[in-house]
């Protein structure tokens, strides 16, 4: 079993895990290395931005002057590394709140309002003229290489102000961030991947033990069973391989156990020299009555009894019509003793029985427009069953068939798929005069004809109902007929899938 293991799950988990830790630590890196310095920069516009918004919105109250803002704009100023000032139309302060060089600050207002221009606004490079008011831009002063983010311009009341906060060198910072980071990553890839070698033991162990108990189960050794009290998915796998050891020994043994009662079939065979004399003796019965026809008309014609063209077509026809039913009573015939015999495989499958049942009454609509019969079915949502999907069309066909033929007062065929407990059962109830209860059980008899008059005149040869009942027998499915207030209703379940 070792052999077979080209790679084994404790190696694959620690490369798995040291994979994902270094691939995460080198998407940080990258990350920050790309987009750390832009975004500090974005968060210092929003800072001025802010500020600016704040000594607007005093203006505009008349606080500009109040303690109160004097105290909630220094803290903010304080806070956030920022300088600001405001000045009045005769340029003189109203407001400062600086940590650095005020009378920098102010200089760099009075040359702005007068048209100063600038190395270059924020985000966009120019060749050179004055920011916009209000627009936040960068400024660098090339004696001291430093780097600021402004805003300035007049507020609501007409003041003028700037706000200022420098851009200290994040250059630096993002290498010493980095380099940390790869240290970092580079131990903690180094550590997960021991830790991973040593608690992947716990799944790895658990799941050789299960591979060990499948190999005895492949010979047939059932004794082996899974001790492991975990409460996680392994524990759920080794629980439900003991219970397949279980199932797997309990159902050897039934096999077992069934090979010795297929010794006892032997027997059987008198049973169906039986069944094959009554055969022959159902059949003789059943044709004696067309071949009698079609030799009397026959005949007829040998021996010109009526010369008219008519007399010879009706002769014709009658010949034809009861060859043609004996040739369905034959086939019918040989299908049910094929049934009966064993000798027609039954494929079980998964199949929509609604479906199934839609598609054969489009095909067979012609046969019940013609007698005046409303179809009625209201299941539309799929319905999946185990069985042999031709068989279980063939038991619908010989229900639906029977019911257009025996339908009368409202004419109405209603069929119905009903779901109980895990089986699905299909009903076909039709309008009409009931069945004597003395004849229900008789039913799935070959040969058996209620209206014996009734069932010649469609063409009927007795047999439909007992192919169901093979049909429904070969697949251990259950089958039955009851008699409603207004009708009749013929039934049958399925497996549900």
């Amino acid at each position: 079993m070792r052999r077979m293991m080209k790679s084994s799950l404790r190696r694959q988990q620690a490369a798995i895990t040291i994979g994902l830790l270094v691939g995460t630590i080198l998407a940080c890196w990258f990350i920050n290395n790309t987009f750390l310095e832009s975004y500090y920069e974005m968060e210092k516009a929003d800072v001025v931005v802010e500020a600016y918004q704040r000594l607007n919105a005093a203006a505009t109250s008349g606080s500009l002057g109040s303690e109160d803002f004097i105290q909630e704009m220094g803290r903010f100023a304080f806070a956030s590394n920022i300088n600001v000032e405001v000045i009045d139309a005769n340029s003189i302060i109203v407001y400062a709140a600086t940590t650095n060089n005020k009378e920098e600050l102010s200089k760099r207002l009075q040359r702005y309002i007068i048209g100063y221009s600038v190395n270059s606004t924020f985000g966009e490079e120019l060749s050179g003229g004055v920011p916009a008011p209000n627009t936040v831009f960068k400024y660098v002063d090339r004696r001291t290489m430093t780097e600021y983010i402004e805003v300035y311009g007049p507020l609501d009341n007409a003041y003028w102000f700037i706000v200022s906060t420098t851009m200290e060198s994040i250059q630096e910072s993002v290498r010493i961030a980095n380099r940390f980071l790869a240290y970092i990553g580079v131990a903690a890839a180094f550590i997960g991947g021991i830790l991973m070698w040593i608690l992947s033991r716990r799944v790895t162990e658990p799941v050789l033990e299960l591979a060990k108990i499948s190999e005895r189960m492949t010979h047939l050794d059932f004794e082996a069973k899974y001790q492991g009290k975990e409460k996680n998915e392994l524990g759920l796998l080794g629980s439900n391989i003991n219970q397949l050891s279980e199932s797997l020994e309990r159902t050897i043994s039934e096999l077992k156990t069934a090979n010795n009662e297929l010794q006892k079939d032997i027997e059987k065979k008198e049973q169906i020299d039986e069944m094959r004399k009554e055969f022959l003796a159902n059949v003789s019965h059943e044709l004696k009555t067309p071949i009698a026809l079609i030799q009397g008309y026959a005949e007829g014609l040998r021996e010109g009894i009526s010369d008219d063209a008519e007399s010879r077509d009706f002769y014709c026809e009658v010949i034809m019509d009861e060859a043609g039913k004996m040739n369905a009573m034959v086939q019918k015939l040989l299908t049910l003793n094929q049934l009966e015999f064993g000798n027609d495989k039954v494929s079980m499958e998964r199949f929509d029985i609604v479906a199934m049942i839609r598609n054969y009454l489009q095909s067979a609509e012609i046969l019940a427009r013609q007698d005046g019969i409303e179809v009625e079915m209201g299941q539309t949502e799929p319905i999946y069953v185990w069985g042999d999907e031709f068989k279980i069309e063939e038991v619908f066909m010989n229900y639906f068939t029977n019911a257009v033929h025996y339908c009368q007062g409202e004419k109405r065929v209603r069929i119905h798929v009903a779901l109980e407990d895990s089986k699905a059962k299909v009903s076909v109830y039709n309008t009409g005069e009931p069945i004597p209860e003395e004849s229900l059980g008789h039913l799935w008899e070959k040969f058996y004809k209620v209206d014996k008059a009734r069932t010649r005149e469609y063409g009927g040869s007795g047999v439909g109902l007992s192919i169901v009942k093979a049909i429904m027998e070969s697949m251990n499915q259950e089958y039955g007929v009851r008699n409603c207030p207004d009708g009749v209703e013929f039934w049958f379940t399925l497996e549900m899938a």
